[in-house]
């Protein structure tokens, strides 16, 4: 049976169920998380795999998915982070946000985006199939390759992203007042 995505309305409230194929299909909302993890001034980002079924070889966050039919939001980033990434992590929600693409006929992204985020120090090593490589950057220098290419990233990372470092500069910015 193919796993069941959560579909709500534009205040993340559940509406039913659909397929991942018909959810993408037919640009149904459902519910949806991107989880960014970070070592000091660095976040974590990983380059596509060439075969995904939208957005091959485009660079996006840490790693990214659905929470399927009776599986919590946290439980799901926990499946994730293993299945890409081979991590795990204590990862707290910072902001969330709808969003929809049309990536051609018959394939939409149309989704409520839980944004989490995680401090992970040690080396990552991605899942082939889900991603063809992943490093390590400097914030300042992600968004200065955002604003000069941003066709190299995914849809939801060039909304996602700005909203990450944001929050990260303000925990920087609480942290330098407080003299840590």
């Amino acid at each position: 049976m193919q796993e069941q995505l959560i579909r709500v309305n534009v205040l993340d409230e559940e509406t039913g169920y659909g397929s991942k194929e018909e959810c993408h299909r037919n640009g149904w909302l459902h519910r949806a998380f991107s989880v960014f993890l970070y070592r000091g001034s660095q976040l974590f980002i990983q380059r596509r795999a060439l075969d995904k079924y939208h957005s091959g070889g485009l660079w996006s966050n840490a790693c990214c998915s659905h929470p399927r039919k009776g599986e919590s939001l946290e439980e799901a980033v926990e499946r994730r982070l293993w299945e890409e990434l081979s991590v795990s992590c204590r990862c707290m929600e910072i902001d969330s946000f709808v969003y929809y693409q049309k990536y051609r006929e018959g394939l939409y992204e149309y989704e409520y985006d839980h944004v989490l985020l995680g401090e992970y120090q040690e080396e990552i090593t991605c899942n082939p199939e889900e991603a063809m490589d992943g490093v390590w950057v400097e914030m300042e220098d992600l968004m200065e390759d955002l604003e000069q290419c941003p066709e190299k990233y995914s849809a939801w990372f060039r909304i996602a992203c700005p909203k990450v470092i944001k929050v990260m500069h303000a925990w920087r910015q609480k942290a330098a007042e407080r003299g840590i």
